[in-house]
């Protein structure tokens, strides 16, 4: 039987349905190559990951000192909207690997503070690839959880793209398996408009965005490559080398300690008009971007702070566009992209923060 994966979260915070698969790192620059050509998917491949330097470092806890608060109450806020919808115990499924750390806040608020109990699984999706139909065979059929007790949770979104590979996802597997999961997406920030609940539009320096494994238990993004056979769940890689500098636990204990001086009650959630109109606003600037940089392929856009944090530290960047250059929001990219010789371009009346491209190596 399949066992799930401990990352360097205690159990009772996150379990991960993912295979510990022998490393094969490929360097950024040859990932995004062979990506670009055509010749191995992105799934396919990942990258070894060094330590954060002392000057990314002190951002990370600069910034996690600075919206703590802030991201306390909209996690506090999110379990609540969370309880309020599914009325009963809930299993929180977070998307690795962006969504681990907010899964795991979210269920502390939710068995800290709701009258339901919460517990929480982080599984893989991947764009083009679908969701890992392995990790909710194992919850469904092997933990007999019920199916309408499952939550979805992702970090962000910003073009919608894991939104919509989740739906068609969910509804093929609902349709498989003769089952009812909800296809809903529960997120913090949403500032495309794309998820299904958010507490903010806002495009701010979520803290876990800014590093990779180390605030995600230690775990890689997911792969699927030939080490995954069928029957598998699909593959990471543990960054053990990383551990003395794994702040996963410590920014959960930072945030989760904020819940006591917050209200446990729904404040005011974005409705599904603005979400229409925030979603309309996006498309249209990224359309906009699109021809102004004479950009071809969508994926090359990476609109929202999180979303160029992660260009900015694991693909091959081309350009950093901020909308406002003594933003402290983005301030890690400034300093990533003058390290890295990476042009930033100021567009003020941009409806995001930043927004990164990724380089043209094809």
């Amino acid at each position: 039987m399949k066992t799930p994966l401990m990352g360097s979260y205690p159990e009772h915070d996150c379990l991960f349905l993912l295979k510990k698969i022998k490393p094969e790192f490929h360097s950024i620059e040859d990932k995004e190559r062979l990506i670009q050509t055509g010749q191995l998917h992105y799934s396919q491949m990942v990258s070894q990951e060094s330590k954060p330097t002392p000057e990314y470092e002190k951002l990370f806890h600069d910034l996690t000192a600075k919206y703590k608060h802030k991201l306390a109450e909209e996690i506090l806020n999110l379990s609540c909207l969370i309880s309020n919808n599914v009325k009963q115990d809930v299993c929180i499924v977070s998307l690795v690997r962006a969504g681990t750390p907010i899964g795991v806040l979210v269920n502390k608020g939710i068995n800290n503070y709701s009258q339901y109990n919460s517990t929480h699984y982080s599984i893989s999706i991947v764009r083009d690839k679908g969701i890992d139909v392995n990790a909710l065979d194992y919850l469904i059929f092997d933990l007999k959880i019920p199916p309408q007790s499952i939550v979805f949770i992702d970090g962000w979104t910003a073009k919608g793209v894991i939104t919509k590979e989740l739906k068609k996802a969910i509804e093929d597997y609902n349709a498989s398996r003769k089952v009812n999961i909800s296809n809903t997406l529960y997120v913090v920030s949403d500032i495309g408009g794309t998820a299904d609940y958010s507490v903010t539009f806002e495009d701010y320096a979520i803290p876990s965005a800014l590093m990779n494994s180390t605030v995600s238990g230690l775990i890689s993004r997911s792969v699927i490559n030939d080490q995954i056979k069928k029957d598998d769940f699909h593959g990471c890689i543990s960054y053990e080398h990383l551990a003395q500098y794994d702040y996963s636990n410590w920014f959960v204990s930072e945030i989760s300690n904020c819940f006591k001086a917050v209200y446990y009650k729904l404040a005011a959630v974005p409705d599904e008009q603005q979400r229409e109109a925030r979603n309309q606003l996006t498309q249209n600037y990224i359309r906009l971007l699109m021809n102004k940089f004479s950009v071809t392929d969508i994926n090359r856009i990476k609109p929202g702070i999180a979303e160029a944090t992660r260009v900015m530290l694991r693909r091959v960047p081309d350009l950093l566009i901020v909308n406002d250059a003594s933003n402290p929001n983005t301030a890690h990219l400034i300093t990533i992209a003058n390290e890295k010789g990476i042009e930033i371009c100021v567009l003020p009346e941009m409806p995001f923060g930043a927004c990164a491209l990724i380089k043209d190596v094809d």
